[in-house]
């Protein structure tokens, strides 16, 4: 039985994918890591989770307190949850490959259980949560100063990142004073690239990142006498081999 198919979002040429859950920039020592892939579909008009609940072993269905059921997988490790309406909301997954075979998983046993649902659905991304580090201790009194209180919310006492609101992508970028950095709302990976992208030669730009930057699986410094590049950056580019994400499905075995 072949997956389900898959909302073709890699529009505008955006050959990235979410078939892997890191990803390299090429660029300085800068990295990618997806964290979680929330994406939705529908199975059906209608389901029932009484039934499901009862025969599908550790579903979660207490709708006194949550209208939905929840059943959580262990591999991979993701939850899915089941509404009355038909729709389903997968999370945790760290790739959309977790997301086909969770969601796939699921609707095999409904299926198997004689409700009459729909094997191939449309899949949506709705939010892509990921992580990256500038390499760097930053200060984030002077990137709410420069980058301007109409952009970002700081109050340390609160919390103690600093919240950067961006507009193209739509994205919101928590960073914090180690230099690590949380992308959150975007529903293409190019997203994620353009505001990594975006905040580095912002921050460069400014004179922010002058701290010296470091990276475990970076290359050792270049011999005594060899002059450090002086290329421009490179747009960030996603090192994977997986198939695009807006790739024809496999058919039905």
């Amino acid at each position: 039985m072949g997956g389900p198919r898959v909302a073709d979002w890699a529009r505008g040429g955006d050959s990235a994918s979410l078939n892997t859950d890191i990803y390299s920039i090429n660029n300085d020592m800068t990295r990618i890591r997806i964290e979680n892939v929330v994406a939705s579909t529908s199975l059906g008009d209608e389901l029932d989770l009484q039934s499901i609940a009862f025969q599908l072993n550790g579903a979660e269905y207490e709708p006194e307190q949550f209208p939905g059921l929840i059943y959580r997988l262990k591999q991979p490790k993701t939850a899915i949850l089941l509404f009355r309406s038909g729709k389903v909301v997968c999370t945790g997954g760290k790739s959309m490959l977790d997301v086909e075979k969770s969601i796939h998983t699921v609707a095999s046993e409904i299926k198997k259980m004689g409700q009459k649902i729909t094997m191939h659905p449309k899949i949506e991304v709705q939010n892509i949560v990921a992580t990256s580090d500038l390499g760097c201790e930053i200060n984030l009194n002077s990137i709410a100063v420069t980058l301007g209180l109409d952009r970002v919310e700081y109050e340390p006492e609160q919390f103690p990142g600093l919240v950067l609101r961006m507009e193209t992508p739509r994205v919101v970028l928590l960073l914090f004073g180690s230099g690590k950095m949380v992308c959150t709302g975007a529903r293409r990976p190019s997203d994620i690239q353009l505001a990594v992208e975006k905040v580095i030669e912002e921050l460069e730009g400014a004179g922010l990142l002058s701290g010296e930057r470091s990276n475990p699986d970076s290359a050792p410094p270049p011999a005594p006498g060899k002059p450090k590049s002086t290329a421009p950056r490179r747009a960030p580019q996603w090192k994977d081999s997986s198939p695009t994400f807006g790739a024809s499905p496999s058919s039905d075995a």
